[in-house]
């Protein structure tokens, strides 16, 4: 029996993802692998929807693969890609372009978000089509689920929309995916505002525990995290948001509960927390860094994991294109 199909990215914006991308992707995605056919992409042609510098861009292409791989992905179990090595994604992004109307697209929120923080003039039209290459992203593979956090959700929403839409005028050709939404309890916060989430666009870098960081950077951050004048160790998103955050993030790659861990730390200090916050941290981390270092040393071993797995999702993705093309009465060569 087959397995379902699940599909999911992230862009290679920087040059090493962060404990967020690792709770709340890259942790799943491993569990998940045992369970569907997955196809798991480096999306940079997302990233070019704002300036890129050329030589970091190939690099961290190259850096956000290998921190898959380092992390769990197994490409024997999980197909592991570049978006770019596809040229399906770009083609079907311009079709689903043509059925998405002005005013559906304008209503993303994050393209509103963007484009109000970074002002109309520097939004690139590439930002504004971006939920449709993600649409084609998801609809190449015949996905039926998709892992996002909740801040993509209407995205899903739109892909489902259009996938819908195609089928009604063209006929059923397009698989209906569904957001596989991840667990709310997972959500990581900024060491130092901890009432935002931990993002690679956040003010400082403070905040950011990064995987191939070296350990001290990660273990003074943790010590130097936002707290609060209570002095007492327990979990409460609302009152005591830095605490909170801390005890998620031992409860997490300790694989705890929360109510252990505030009866093993009933009566210390923070001090205590954030020691024991850092060292979890750091055993957790400190294999990925190595492992993706490794692989990065032979880019020419990587670059061919890569292609290989770029051989069989082109395989699908062409595919779906074809039947795309067909209904639609283009022409194909």
């Amino acid at each position: 029996m087959s397995k379902p199909i699940l599909f999911s990215g992230m862009q290679p914006s920087s040059d090493s993802l962060h404990l967020g991308n690792y709770i709340g992707a890259l942790s799943q995605w491993t569990q998940m692998q045992e369970d569907f056919d997955a196809f798991f992409c480096v999306v940079n042609l997302h990233a070019i929807t704002v300036p890129q510098d050329p030589a970091e861009l190939a690099q961290r292409t190259r850096a956000t693969a290998a921190q898959y791989i380092a992390a769990g992905i197994d490409p024997q179990k999980s197909t592991l890609f570049v978006q770019s090595h596809v040229s399906a994604h770009a083609e079907l992004a311009w079709v689903l372009n043509t059925l998405t109307g002005f005013g559906e697209a304008s209503r993303m929120t994050q393209f509103k978000d963007k484009s109000q923080r970074y002002g109309a003039d520097s939004s690139s039209v590439g930002l504004f089509t971006y939920p449709m290459l993600m649409a084609a992203d998801i609809l190449l593979y015949n996905a039926e689920a998709v892992p996002v956090g909740e801040d993509q959700r209407q995205h899903v929403e739109l892909t489902r929309d259009l996938a819908q839409r195609f089928n009604s005028c063209f006929g059923d050709t397009f698989v209906v995916p569904r957001a596989q939404i991840q667990k709310e309890t997972a959500k990581i916060f900024d060491l130092q505002n901890p009432t935002a989430k931990m993002s690679k666009s956040a003010d400082t870098e403070g905040g950011l525990l990064k995987v191939l960081d070296e350990p001290k950077a990660n273990q003074k951050k943790v010590m130097r995290a936002v707290t609060d004048d209570d002095m007492t160790i327990r979990f409460d998103r609302e009152a005591k948001p830095g605490v909170s955050n801390l005890l998620t993030i031992y409860q997490v790659l300790g694989d705890r509960t929360i109510e252990s861990l505030e009866t093993e730390f009933e009566g210390r200090g923070y001090g205590d927390l954030k020691k024991a916050v850092a060292e979890v941290v750091g055993d957790t981390f400190t294999p990925v860094k190595q492992r993706t270092e490794e692989l990065l040393s032979d880019p020419a071993e990587l670059d061919r994991l890569l292609l290989g797995a770029a051989d069989r999702a082109n395989e699908v993705a062409q595919a779906t294109l074809d039947r795309v093309y067909d209904a639609m009465g283009i022409l194909r060569r």
